[in-house]
């Protein structure tokens, strides 16, 4: 496969699963800012989404008051942010059309629809000057679906070669990015300075947050027990049943990654480097995690995710 092919498959998975977790990241912002418990951390609760989706230095540049309006707009439509969904949802089309070939015809009618419907939306954003939060909740879940669906279409119904390999391998490596952000800026950033973790507030942002990467159920399923942040924690990094945690998108990086190399006939850094990750997340415990500070665990973790995605680059995506 040519190396521009690879780069391209593996970027339409990336801007669709970013634009899953944005809409994901809207939707529990949402719920946590109409909250009345948590009117206390409301105007923080967005400068935390914007911090999450690492927008927060450009929408400054733009806007001077991070309120709901604002952060929506900005993470949802606008053009001068580069990972706005909008964006987004345009850059996997632009990269879907130069590899037509390389997907199957209900990936490409997939996102080709989903563009065009974009359009409807964006439309009405620039009419009105905003969105309500009718339209809101049915842009969101629009989002969703169009990650869904291509994402659904793609297991069911490409060849499992190497074009499958590099998609696949792009939702991992995005997907383990997201679920480090958030939970990060989580602990950090959400919860007000006056409540303590564990109390009402905490509460209620947890429950959000588990929401956003459909994992409240799995939790209760889990763990059986009332919301508490070490085990949030857990289940996100540790659990490798729960589809979105750190190791189970590790897992598949790893299988993927050695799937391409099987194609290739060699192993390369990009393989060592994620056996390596793999490795330090079976053999970590969430006590240790705690104790040693979640939040440089995490930062660790995101920085050493970065590099793998460079690594891939340089070793598969460079012609």
């Amino acid at each position: 496969m040519l190396a521009r092919t690879a780069d391209n498959l593996f970027w339409v998975s990336r801007y669709l699963e970013r634009a899953d977790f944005l809409a994901r990241l809207i939707e529990a912002s949402s719920r946590i800012a109409a909250l009345p418990t948590a009117y206390a951390g409301a105007q923080d609760e967005w400068k935390s989404v914007l911090i999450a989706s690492g927008a927060d230095e450009t929408f400054f540049d733009h806007f001077d008051k991070a309120d709901e309006a604002n952060v929506i707009a900005f993470l949802a439509f606008d053009q001068r942010n580069p990972s706005s969904i909008r964006n987004c949802i345009e850059f996997a089309r632009t990269n879907a059309r130069a590899v037509r070939t390389a997907l199957t015809v209900e990936m490409w009618e997939g996102i080709n629809c989903a563009w065009l419907e974009l359009r409807k939306f964006e439309a009405a954003h620039e009419a009105h000057g905003h969105i309500d939060r009718e339209e809101l909740i049915g842009f969101l879940d629009y989002v969703k679906t169009t990650s869904s669906l291509y994402d659904g279409s793609g297991y069911r119904s490409m060849l499992r070669n190497d074009a499958y390999y590099f998609s696949r391998l792009g939702v991992y490596v995005e997907r383990a990015d997201n679920t480090a952000r958030v939970l990060d800026v989580k602990y950090h950033v959400l919860l007000p300075e006056q409540e303590t973790v564990g109390g009402s507030v905490d509460y209620f942002q947890w429950s959000a947050i588990l929401r956003s990467v459909s994992a409240l159920t799995a939790y209760h399923w889990v763990y059986r027990e009332s919301i508490k942040a070490w085990n949030v924690a857990d289940l996100l990094i540790l659990r490798p049943e729960m589809p979105r945690s750190l190791i189970s998108c590790y897992d598949n990086i790893v299988r993927f990654l050695d799937a391409i190399a099987g194609q290739y006939g060699r192993q390369g850094a990009s393989q060592r480097h994620a056996r390596n990750i793999k490795r330090h997340l079976e053999g970590a415990s969430i006590g240790e995690i705690f104790q040693s500070g979640l939040h440089e665990f995490v930062e660790a973790f995101v920085t050493e995710n970065n590099r793998l995605g460079s690594q891939i680059t340089e070793q598969y995506l460079i012609g």
